[in-house]
Formats: C-alpha cells, sequence, structure tokens
C-alpha cells in the first residue's frame, strides 16, 4: 500500500505493509482524508513528529471483531486511551496519560491506504452524510466541545477570532446553538460562509475591541492571537483557546490576573453532537473544501493546503 511520510519538514509517499489488525482494533481502507492545520504544524516540527500524519477521515471497515462494522463507512475519534488508568475510568479518556493519537503521538495516522483503529473510537457514517462532509466530523466536534467546556446562556454574545477552517466551524456551531456570534477575520470570501449561516462578521483591522465580549474564542492560529482575546474579554470574561500552534507563545499575565479572566484550553469532542448536525445539513463544511487530490499526490497537497487562502484541500484513496 502508498502511504505519507512526513520526516524532518519533508512529505514523501512510501510503500508500507498493510498494518496487522490487533484484537479490538477494526482494519480500516481509507476513503477520504483532510489535510488540517496540525499536520502543517507537524510538518513544521510541532511535536517533533516523524511518521504518517492525518487525523481526519472517512474509511470503511475492512476486517474487525464486530462482524456488523465491516463494510460500514465510518469515521474515527483519534484518541487511543488505555481504558484502565484513574482518567479513563473517570471518563476523561481523551486525557489518559498513557494515550496515543492518531496521526500525531505514536499512532500512524490515516494518511494511508489502510489504517488501524479501535472499535470503541469508530462511529457509523449515516448514510445521508456525503463522504466529503462526514470527513470535517473530527474538526466539527472540536468545534462542539466548546459547548460542553463552557456554559454560556442562550442568545449571548460571543466573539470569534479568526476565519481559517477551525474559526468558520466554531462560529457556525455557536450561531446554531442560539449564541448571537461576532466573528473577526482577514479573508471577506471566506467570511461571507459565516454571514450566511447568520453570523455578523468583520474584516479585521488592527484596533480590534476591546473589553467588549464575556466570550471569546481564539481560533486564529496565530501566536498574536491569544493577546487579542484577551484584549477583547470583559473582566472576569472567559477567552476560550482553541490555536494549535508550534513554539512558545509570550503572554503578559498581568491583565489576565488583574481582570481575574478565565483562560480555557479546548481541543478534541464528542463526535455525536458533531454528526447530528452534519445530518441536519446545520453547517456548511462544502464550502469549506479548496481542493479535492488522491492520496499519491500528497506532496503536492500539502503544498497546496499551505497556500495563502486555501482552505480544506481532500485526499482521496
Amino acid at each position: 500500500m502508498i502511504s505519507v511520510h512526513l520526516d524532518s519538514g519533508r512529505v514523501e509517499v512510501r510503500q508500507a505493509s498493510i498494518p496487522e489488525r490487533p484484537a479490538g482494533f477494526a482494519l480500516i481502507r481509507l476513503i477520504q482524508a483532510g489535510i488540517c492545520n496540525t499536520d502543517l504544524e507537524l510538518q513544521r516540527g510541532y511535536y517533533g513528529f516523524s511518521g504518517v500524519p492525518g487525523h481526519e477521515f472517512v474509511g470503511e471497515v475492512v476486517e474487525a471483531d464486530s462482524k456488523e462494522l465491516i463494510g460500514k463507512r465510518i469515521v474515527g475519534e483519534i484518541n487511543l486511551a488505555c481504558g484502565d488508568c484513574s482518567w479513563c475510568r473517570r471518563g476523561l479518556g481523551r486525557h489518559c496519560p498513557g494515550r496515543t493519537v492518531l496521526g500525531i503521538v505514536r499512532h500512524a495516522g490515516a494518511f494511508r491506504e489502510f489504517l488501524t483503529l479501535p472499535e470503541t473510537n469508530l462511529h457509523v457514517v449515516p448514510d445521508s452524510i456525503p463522504t466529503e462532509v462526514a470527513v470535517f466530523t473530527e474538526p466539527l466536534a472540536a468545534a462542539c466541545e466548546i459547548l460542553d467546556q463552557v456554559q454560556i446562556p442562550c442568545g449571548s454574545a460571543i466573539a470569534v477570532l479568526g476565519d481559517g477552517k477551525l474559526g468558520l466551524l466554531v462560529s457556525q456551531v455557536l450561531q446554531a446553538n442560539g449564541l448571537r456570534v461576532h466573528q473577526f477575520g482577514r479573508h471577506p470570501e471566506k467570511l461571507k460562509i459565516a454571514a450566511r449561516a447568520g453570523v455578523t462578521t468583520e474584516v479585521r483591522g488592527e484596533n480590534l475591541p476591546e473589553a467588549e465580549y464575556q466570550w471569546v474564542v481564539d481560533a486564529t492560529g496565530s501566536q498574536s492571537g491569544l493577546h487579542s482575546a484577551i484584549k477583547m474579554v470583559e473582566p472576569r470574561g472567559t477567552v476560550i483557546m482553541k490555536s494549535t500552534v508550534h513554539g512558545e507563545i509570550p503572554v503578559d499575565t498581568a491583565p489576565v490576573i488583574v481582570n481575574e479572566i478565565t483562560l480555557v484550553g479546548s481541543r478534541c469532542g464528542r463526535f455525536e453532537p458533531a454528526l447530528e448536525l452534519l445530518k441536519l445539513a446545520a453547517i456548511d463544511v462544502s464550502s469549506m473544501i479548496s481542493e479535492r487530490m488522491p492520496l499519491a499526490s500528497a506532496p503536492a497537497a500539502f503544498e497546496r493546503a499551505a497556500q495563502r487562502g486555501v482552505m480544506k484541500v481532500l485526499l482521496s484513496n
């Protein structure tokens, strides 16, 4: 089979053996996968990564202990927890200290013709959801995670910083759940996607509002995003941090402490609410697809995904 490999910033397509399927795991044939900002950060050196990336995918189960899964179109949660430690027993498997993470930490990712995941990580994709829409399940679940972490009253105003792929998913999820979203970005064409969902959008200038929102989401993917979000939030407000950036980010803690601001790190989320939103066609993800390329063209696909203004690049097997 062919497999995409990252090493020292290089993207290569290699020949590899079909992975063995441990007990309790499924062998999955890749149908389609998406390149996300985390994959690009891995290429730049995030986590000191070397190996097969990719964690946003739709596949077909080829082999499994559970026969009812065979032949099903599935998406998969990316954290492989031990299931036995105190964190797992408390329902915090996504934070299991012994976990591996698909395509990120010690588990080869989805950018290959065949991959393996525990059957407990899999979710069957409803027939009504097209494959290239279902590819967005994992990042959409990350957007939905905000509402599991922070209790925001319906009708509240919330600012979203950033109009990249995750920022657009976040703004649409929050708007769909009854919040009044104001999204700030730098790209009018991208902001139109959120505007069609009812989001108030604004092309970001140098002077952002100060101390104006009780809740602010940083989805800029930049080192300056958190600084901007802290300036925008009210005293005793909450900043939800969604950006994953390679390297350290300097933060002036004085305004955080003086204004008693709550900082909430936010990562992966449950797949169930994401699949429900996709089933209801409540989130526009199709407008976020910039290009579709074959898996064998992964080096060119990574180059394309890293270009300014490009959104989701899909890899098809």
